[in-house]
């Protein structure tokens, strides 16, 4: 090996070392730092870690002691007051009987369960039997249920409101709504007569016709369909004036 190899070779190692001797110092600065840091916050730092800690804790408790136990007092609460609705004593129903709860405590003491929220959807329905529509959707646009059939539901019922307030438009928006959330033979199609019957009210015939043809065209095996050539051909009748 020449002289000027054994130099270049000698050069390469001595900068290799300086760069492995420069990257320790680094490593070392940064653990000083981060040491003295440490030891500055330390308080800091604990009360940080404890507050974490203690966040924990509480969602632990909440989800898997506080919310089973709310259940399970919201279900037995429930029981009388859906007795009450079957047999048709709605104020019984809704407010309770001086021992049990009725549906309006129920929503609003329970209000982070399901049976909470189903009380919510109850009472709702009980104000719309009732003709209390503003009440009625005070609770139905607060039930939010993850089942796509009550979603529906209520959906629907809010639109009912909003027809007997005489707010077509709004009822219109909540038929959609309700219509495509559960598309079905059973309940969809009673909706879909729903929402061309605001149609016409709006004299907005040809929705009206196209809803009416939505039925006939998809819900072959529902009995909307049986009766639904005399209502498409009225609307084309009316179309053709």
């Amino acid at each position: 090996m020449s002289t000027k190899d054994t130099e270049n070779k000698k050069t390469v190692v001595e900068n290799n070392g300086n760069v492995e001797k420069n990257e320790n110092l680094q490593v070392g600065d940064i653990l000083a730092k981060a040491e003295q840091f440490i030891n500055k916050n330390k308080k800091t730092l604990l009360i940080v870690l404890l507050s974490v800690v203690a966040v924990v804790v509480v969602i632990c408790l909440y989800s898997f002691w506080y919310i089973p136990s709310q259940e399970k007092e919201a279900a037995n609460s429930m029981f009388a007051a859906e007795q009450y609705y079957i047999q048709g004593e709605y104020d019984k129903a809704l407010k309770g009987d001086g021992k049990h709860m009725g549906f309006v405590a129920i929503g609003d003491d329970y209000s982070s369960t399901k049976q909470g929220k189903l009380a919510k959807y109850y009472a709702g329905r009980i104000y719309l039997e009732q003709g209390k529509y503003k009440e009625a959707l005070d609770y139905l646009k607060s039930f939010s249920p993850k089942d796509a059939y009550m979603a529906s539901q209520a959906k629907c019922l809010v639109g009912d409101c909003y027809m007997e307030l005489n707010q077509i438009d709004e009822a219109i928006n909540y038929y959609k709504k309700a219509s495509t959330t559960n598309v079905n033979d059973f309940t969809t199609p009673a909706i879909l007569m729903k929402l061309a019957t605001a149609y016409e009210m709006k004299k907005d015939y040809k929705s009206a016709l196209d809803t009416y043809k939505m039925i006939k065209t998809n819900h072959p095996a529902s009995p909307e369909f049986q009766q639904i050539e005399k209502y498409i051909t009225r609307m084309e009748t009316i179309l053709e004036k």
